[in-house]
């Protein structure tokens, strides 16, 4: 390993960067070792842009992805190889907004009496009611419910962060007729 990725590793584990993004940092760094043929602290900021740009017209990588990997070298310029954030001008990239498709009542309607399964059902109207991210929807606890307050708490979601989203009746109402049927244990 050599010595600018144990120190990148090192700064990334000060910061208590999450396994996944310490990975994804590492491969953007890699890629664009590799694409140049030689070590990261030798390529110019113009090459960096250059690079975004083949990754974008050539790769056809989604500007998303474009966004990850341009942070990640960011991160190692800034803080692995202490460069002034003024000499390492790696642009952003302008994003698409776009608005999601809202469902009307009779297409959730259709959604949700689609599973046959009880939990499936519970589920799926738990993830869009309180929008959640799957990961958070199978951690959910039933002490993560709080009825009284018409809230449910996600523990430890996107980002290790704790947060709190809004419990409706409706759900509420499913929740308590899932709960009389089978009694989840935890």
């Amino acid at each position: 390993m050599s010595e600018l990725r144990k120190r990148m590793i090192r700064d990334m584990e000060l910061r208590n960067f999450s396994p996944a993004t310490q990975r994804g940092y590492l491969r953007a760094v890699a890629g664009l070792a590799e694409y140049y043929h030689r070590s990261p602290d030798r390529i110019s900021t113009e090459e960096i842009q250059d690079y975004i740009v083949h990754l974008l017209s050539e790769h056809k990588l989604a500007v998303g992805t474009c966004h990850a990997i341009i942070t990640a070298l960011r991160f190692f310029y800034v803080v692995t190889l202490e460069q002034n954030g003024a000499s390492v001008t790696i642009p952003q990239i302008k994003r698409e907004t776009r608005l999601p498709e809202i469902l009307g009542p009779e297409q959730l309607e259709r959604v949700f009496a689609a599973p046959r399964n009880p939990k499936h059902r519970v589920l799926l109207m738990t993830a869009y009611s309180g929008g959640l991210r799957v990961n958070e929807l199978v951690h959910m606890k039933v002490t993560d419910i709080h009825s009284d307050r018409m809230m449910i708490r996600v523990d430890q979601g996107k980002g290790k962060k704790d947060r709190y989203t809004l419990l409706s009746k409706c759900l509420l109402g499913e929740l308590r007729s899932y709960w009389k049927i089978k009694r989840p244990a935890v």
